[in-house]
């Protein structure tokens, strides 16, 4: 099958791919956009996981007020330089970590960060370790705005479409009435 340019073009708008690389998965596949789409998706995610390893020490604190001011919440979250975190996509993304904090109050960056007794009594009180986790750890949370996807899953295709090593480091939640004991109790 020939691939056009506008093949081409759609591809790489529809998926923010580049030129080439959309070009080389039209090839691959024969024009089905469909599996071209999943080609490039699945290349982005194997490049996201080996710059995991890169230091992220550039990005931004993103703050979250809702429900008239009653919520808040503040994240910071970064990337490795200055350029990406003054990019829309990545401002996109900040913001919408803080807002998904804002929404399920974790307590937890990630899994590793929870101390086993919060998670056995966590998980005694639901009834599941993975429930458990669900609840508390940030990066395992179901997206609010794609049901279907993790932050953490959200995060790689951020990694993947920006090219650089993104890494929540750490949030806080404020709701109105809120007294210490309150947060005490809940980690």
């Amino acid at each position: 099958m020939q691939i056009s340019a506008a093949m081409v073009k759609e591809l790489s708008e529809k998926t923010g791919a580049g030129i080439m690389d959309a070009k080389r998965a039209l090839e691959e596949v024969e024009g089905n956009m469909e599996k071209a789409a999943q080609v490039i998706a699945q290349q982005g995610l194997a490049r996201a996981e080996k710059k995991t390893d890169r230091q992220a020490s550039q990005g931004l604190v993103e703050p979250y007020i809702h429900g008239g001011g009653r919520i808040g919440a503040m994240v910071e979250i970064n990337c490795e330089t200055d350029f990406v975190a003054r990019t829309p996509d990545f401002q996109g993304l900040a913001h919408d970590i803080a807002m998904q904090i804002a929404a399920l109050n974790p307590q937890y960056v990630s899994e590793d960060e929870i101390p086993s007794d919060v998670l056995n009594a966590k998980a005694e009180e639901l009834g599941s370790k993975e429930v458990a986790v669900k609840q508390l750890a940030l990066l395992s949370q179901d997206f609010i705005k794609d049901s279907g996807k993790t932050i953490e899953e959200v995060i790689k295709d951020g990694i993947a479409k920006l090219g650089e090593n993104i890494v929540v480091r750490r949030f806080s939640r404020f709701e109105l009435g809120e007294t210490t004991e309150d947060v005490a109790d809940e980690s």
